[in-house]
């Protein structure tokens, strides 16, 4: 099985929670794991804004990159991003959800182009088939 790695799963990794755990065994027992580039913005943004430091969260991102294969956005993506992103607002305003990200969107479609499932805890993907839940 091919995953597709959201911040959600990276940042429990890195602090060493339960969910981290088995988010790492989950890469670890997968044909191949891929964070799209979004991700890496993701994660940045959260430990400097946390006040992580730039050479710790250059690191992190580093980790993500060697064992990750990256995945940008191209037009194929771009055009899936839309389409999961009206499909994950109908979802987010019928479980009375805030509005999903455009990442969240970037993220399934990276996972719908490879035929992967989303790694994460994020409850915009919660229950969608092609998603490995981290949560509760």
């Amino acid at each position: 099985m091919k995953i597709v790695a959201d911040a959600y799963a990276w940042v429990e990794l890195f602090a060493g929670t339960p969910k981290g755990e088995f988010a790492k065994k989950t890469m670890e027992e997968a044909d191949a794991v891929i964070t799209p580039g979004t991700v890496l913005a993701e994660v940045a943004r959260k430990y400097l804004r946390e006040g992580v430091g730039e050479e710790t969260t250059r690191k992190r991102l580093s980790t993500i990159l060697e064992a990750s294969e990256p995945a940008c956005v191209d037009d194929e993506v771009a055009i899936g991003a839309g389409k999961a992103y009206l499909r994950l607002e109908k979802q987010a305003r019928e479980a009375g959800l805030r509005k999903p990200s455009l990442f969240d969107a970037v993220v399934l479609a990276v996972a719908m182009k490879n035929d992967g499932k989303v790694l994460t805890g994020d409850a915009h993907f919660e229950g969608l088939p092609n998603t490995v839940w981290m949560g509760t």
